[in-house]
């Protein structure tokens, strides 16, 4: 069956959408798989290594509705390629776009929801009433966890089509980095001899980044050849450095920057514990965490905020700890006791690797939409 995914973020571009859309177009056969995506900067580069076709195209345009130009560009590659099925994401606007593809040429679609867009779809009245009529209208609905499965049927009636497709880590977390090109990292970051913690996340609310600042001095006590490695970027960022300054942190404080997907697993394999504290803010809370099962799969423990769809994701006192970012001591104790007991670290890394192995598996969660 000739599948069409259409997607508004996608590598080389950086991010949990676009890593997601890779990772399920990487598990389905290439023979059977098109992908429409935004013209980025080396996407030629990019997309000549994968066995699929995609398209690059500027999906909108100045008139309104600006996502029609999509339609047009839809509608004719489902007409040339002999698509069956589309599988989007981005229900707001791209769900319209769908709806009319459904509508003139038969073609039904498979929604797919990854948590803001839930929030965002349902927080005014006329963007709920789209967001539900594409949703009926989709053959299923896709969610990323059993949480943001409860939290949509909440904010909508009439709903039986949900389908829960956990979000899995990609291949190459699974498989050893080169030795020496993750010692020659350590080397060039000064890292011989230290505890090294690692986060990789957006700086943005809901991330924890301004509690774990706050608690460092005091782990530090406990764990004083500490070093924080940082991989991500964000509107926070400003703010972040300037409190890491205030609190005399420059010296055990690596920002990274955006480091590219495929070079991540050297990084998670070269630290020793994972660590982001998420939690509720104002406008949401974490629907999942796929960063979280990369450090599993790389044999890392974690230590996570425990919030939304995190808890499905970390096993709690198996494969990392859970805890409350507003309880200083448990995360104090936390972050300090698996840094210390090396044995229990260890145990929580292979329990989560081998979870990874035998849950998180794109192709066993893709045979749910079967």
């Amino acid at each position: 069956m000739k599948i069409l995914i259409i997607t508004l973020e996608y590598p080389p571009q950086i991010g949990g959408i676009a890593s997601y859309v890779f990772n399920f177009a990487k598990s389905l056969p290439p023979e059977e798989l098109i992908v429409y995506a935004p013209h980025l900067k080396e996407t030629e580069v990019f997309d000549k290594n994968n066995l699929w076709k995609t398209y690059r195209l500027k999906p909108f345009w100045w008139l309104r509705p600006r996502w029609f130009k999509m339609f047009l560009q839809i509608r004719k590659i489902v007409k040339k390629e002999g698509v069956e099925k589309i599988y989007l994401h981005h229900i707001l606007p791209v769900g319209q776009v769908a709806c009319w593809i459904k509508r003139f040429l038969k073609i039904p679609f498979v929604v797919f929801l990854h948590g803001t867009d839930v929030e965002m779809g349902t927080d005014k009245k006329n963007k709920r009433r789209k967001f539900v009529r594409i949703c009926l209208e989709a053959e299923k609905v896709v969610v990323n966890s059993e949480f943001l499965k409860n939290k949509l049927l909440n904010k909508t009636e009439g709903l039986s089509n949900v389908v829960v497709v956990y979000p899995c880590p990609g291949e190459k977390f699974l498989q050893p980095s080169d030795k020496e090109v993750v010692e020659g990292l350590r080397a060039k970051l000064a890292l011989n001899g230290k505890k090294v913690i690692l986060t990789v996340a957006r700086m943005a609310e809901g991330k924890g980044f301004p509690h774990l600042i706050r608690l460092l001095p005091q782990i530090l006590q406990k764990v004083p050849n500490l070093v924080w490695l940082i991989v991500g970027d964000g509107p926070k960022r400003s703010m972040l450095v300037n409190e890491i300054q205030k609190n005399n942190l420059q010296n055990i404080t690596r920002f990274l920057g955006t480091i590219p997907y495929e070079e991540l697993p050297k990084y998670y394999q070269l630290a020793d514990l994972f660590v982001l504290l998420t939690h509720k803010d104002e406008n949401s809370e974490e629907g999942w965490g796929t960063v979280f099962l990369e450090a599993a799969a790389s044999g890392l423990p974690v230590v996570a905020g425990r919030v939304g769809g995190v808890e499905e994701v970390v096993d709690n006192l198996r494969t990392g700890l859970l805890v409350d970012v507003y309880q200083d001591q448990s995360v104090v104790s936390g972050v300090a006791d698996l840094l210390r007991e090396e044995n229990y670290a260890k145990e929580l890394g292979s329990a989560g690797r081998e979870r990874v192995l035998r849950e998180f598996q794109w192709k066993k969660q893709i045979d749910k939409l079967n």
